[in-house]
């Protein structure tokens, strides 16, 4: 029994029978930084700072207890003595960190060497430098920044010595070299387009970047030397402007008269058309073409200019507008062959789980979209040869993901309607264009913009009679019905704050007047459609409501087909939400489906909401907007817009009992499209006249 309680008390620290004092562990090298910045010795290795650094060590007790940090510090003086310092921490628990910021007066310029030990109460660790793993950290301190860098560019010269330079779309490249010899990176900002830090390949080294402007106009370049401590040299400045890109090297609108053997080149060379070819077939509207060519699918339907359209072996886009007459196999749109191989082709291609457009590029394909059989559509392939990433646009859009591809060498006579090894072209094609340069997102996006059309504004101002508010510009009127009426504004005469016996008379939501609804009967409407429900649209409204809290759901806009309504936005107050909602066919009892809504609680004074409603049949998708703003949570699919017969009405909807959801409230400002008006152009509706929707 005793000699058990021996042996229990041997090992309890602190008794007379307690194990001799253990010597802290060695600091592990790994375990050191310089300011953050790992512990190294040599010219390229040591830590570079930009002050008086902090020194960091995690140190161990064998023992479990605490230790203190011993450093030291040591140069060699600019007299040839050497220096020593020595800092001793507090102590702290084995494993802790331990910090120490030295004094100010280090000298710069100077190879500064440390290392560390930890202390216990009796004893002391090996020098963090001592045996074959370990080393002395080393540092120099840089108290002077960098000289400003040069900046130098032979593809744009700066705009005092050339004043406009060739362009958007157009690779150039810039130098950066700082005099300094410790520069190691430069950090980069284009005022319109990319920033970055790049770093030399060693000290002192000089710099260069590729930019590819992405609009025109003035531009600048401001660029920073960083040297090895991180000091920044400020800020050098090279302004430049760039041009708009250059016009395509090859371009045929294919508007050419019916008849025609050949299509007349807008640039490049008149394209010798094939016996399945016919001119003055139908444009697409918005884009401001007027005609377009139509190829039969034949071996005859093609069209040449017997030459490459350009040099597939370097930076080159293809693009055109296109209305497929099959989306049941593949059929080329253009193509440009070399020795009886493919080598690029712009193709609709058949799959099993649907038809996608398709880019090929040196055996390599990008595709995506959703081709329609008698639907418009811009297609437009791209190859950036400075990346060597293939790209595809649809409608304005990049479309599939980018792949790497080698440099086709197709050096072939381009084809128009045909490609090695694809079927060709039924359909019809127009508005064929080939670049030697960059299409960049902002010109694919205006190439496939089809620009919407007023169909109708009423700025509900009048009444004629009190049964018919017109059009501004003449169209057919909005028939007022059930009791609604033209609210005019106060007129000024007296004012309700200062006379009691003056009426309070609401502002009208827009100009001096809008329609009042009195959510019983009162509805207004045209007596035919406005808008193709089956094809790409934009309604839109200003709209009040006249109770803070109504009871039912109310319709603001609505057109019908013959059984149901291809659409209506309504107020749904049980959710607090407006609600745009498309049945998905047009039959008796046809479920409702609410494709899109946006929360907002309403109140019955103010100046109301703008609502708009845009239908794009060709990227298949519908969206609510509220006061000009959406979401993607608002944008819906929807591949099935159906044609309604029905006029356009304002304030009711069909239900399964007949004209109901009467809304009872005001609005203004009702404006049709034919197309989807564009995010940036939304913002425009319900302003009183009609948004730019420039191209």
């Amino acid at each position: 029994m005793g000699a058990l309680v021996a042996a229990t008390a041997a090992a309890v620290p602190g008794t007379s029978w307690a194990a001799t004092d253990v010597p802290p562990a060695q600091p592990l090298v790994k375990d050191l930084h310089t300011d953050g910045k790992a512990c190294a010795a040599g010219e390229d290795a040591r830590a570079y700072v930009a002050d008086a650094p902090q020194l960091s060590a995690v140190l161990y007790d064998r023992d479990g207890g605490q230790v203190s940090g011993e450093f030291e510090v040591w140069w060699t003086d600019a007299g040839g003595a050497e220096q020593r310092r020595t800092y001793t921490t507090t102590a702290k628990l084995s494993g802790s960190p331990f910090t120490l910021r030295l004094p100010s007066d280090i000298p710069p310029d100077t190879d500064v060497s440390w290392h560390v030990r930890a202390k216990d109460s009796q004893s002391t660790s090996p020098w963090s430098s001592a045996g074959d793993e370990g080393t002395a950290c080393e540092f120099v301190y840089d108290d002077v920044n960098p000289e400003k860098a040069a900046v130098t560019s032979p593809d744009y010269p700066r705009s005092t010595d050339v004043f406009w330079v060739d362009g958007v779309g157009v690779y150039g490249h810039f130098t950066m070299d700082s005099p300094s010899d410790d520069v190691v990176a430069y950090t980069y900002y284009f005022m319109h387009g990319a920033h970055g830090t790049v770093r030399a390949d060693q000290p002192g080294g000089a710099v260069t970047i590729p930019y590819l402007p992405l609009s025109s106009g003035p531009e600048t370049l401001t660029v920073d030397a960083i040297d090895r401590a991180g000091r920044s040299s400020g800020p050098s400045t090279y302004d430049f402007n760039v041009k708009s890109g250059r016009a395509p090297v090859a371009h045929w609108e294919l508007g050419d008269a019916a008849g025609s053997t050949s299509a007349a080149a807008e640039s490049g060379t008149d394209a010798r058309a094939g016996s399945g070819v016919t001119f003055g077939g139908d444009a697409p509207a918005g884009t401001g073409l007027t005609a377009t060519a139509h190829f039969d699918g034949g071996h005859q339907a093609f069209l040449t200019p017997g030459a490459p359209a350009t040099d597939t072996t370097k930076t080159f886009a293809f693009g055109a507008w296109v209305r497929p007459g099959r989306t049941d196999r593949d059929m080329a749109v253009l193509g440009q062959d070399t020795d009886g191989s493919a080598g690029v082709a712009l193709a609709l291609r058949s799959r099993e789980t649907g038809p996608v457009w398709s880019f090929t590029v040196g055996g390599q394909e990008v595709s995506g979209g959703v081709p329609e059989t008698g639907e418009w559509a811009h297609v437009l392939g791209l190859y950036d040869a400075k990346t060597g990433h293939a790209q595809l646009y649809v409608n304005g859009r990049e479309t599939g993901t980018r792949v790497k591809a080698a440099p086709a060498q197709a050096s072939g006579a381009f084809r128009i309607g045909q490609a090695h090894g694809v079927r060709p072209w039924k359909g019809d094609i127009g508005d064929v264009r080939a670049y030697d340069r960059v299409v960049v997102p902002d010109e694919a996006g205006r190439l496939g913009y089809r620009k919407p059309t007023p169909l109708g504004h009423w700025s509900l101002e009048t009444a004629s009679d009190g049964t018919a508010s017109p059009e501004q510009n003449g169209g057919q009127p909005l028939t007022l019905g059930g009791g609604a009426v033209i609210h005019r504004g106060p007129d000024g005469s007296c004012l309700p704050e200062l006379d009691p016996d003056c009426p309070v008379v609401p502002y009208a939501l827009q100009g001096e007047g809008d329609l009042q609804l009195d959510g019983r009967t009162a509805y207004a409407a045209t007596r035919q459609p406005v808008v193709d429900t089956a094809d790409s649209f934009t309604v839109a409204a200003v709209v009040r409501l006249a109770d803070s809290e109504p009871d039912r759901p109310m319709t603001v806009l609505s057109q019908a087909g013959e059984h149901t309504d291809a659409f209506k936005v309504r107020y749904q107050p049980s959710l607090h939400a407006w609600q745009l909602v498309m049945p998905v066919k047009d039959e008796t009892g046809a479920a409702e489906t609410v494709v899109s809504q946006l929360a907002m609680a309403d109140g019955g004074e103010g100046q109301g909401h703008r609502l708009a409603v845009v239908y794009d049949d060709a990227t298949d998708t519908i969206r609510l907007y509220l006061d000009g703003m959406t979401g993607e949570a608002e944008t819906a699919g929807f591949a099935n817009g159906w044609h309604s017969g029905g006029p356009l009405q304002v304030g009711r909807g069909l239900t399964a009992d007949g004209w109901g959801e009467y809304l009872h409230g005001d609005v203004d400002e009702v404006q049709a499209f034919s197309g989807a008006v564009r995010d940036g152009d939304i913002i425009g509706l319900g302003m009183g006249t009609d948004p730019c929707l420039c191209s």
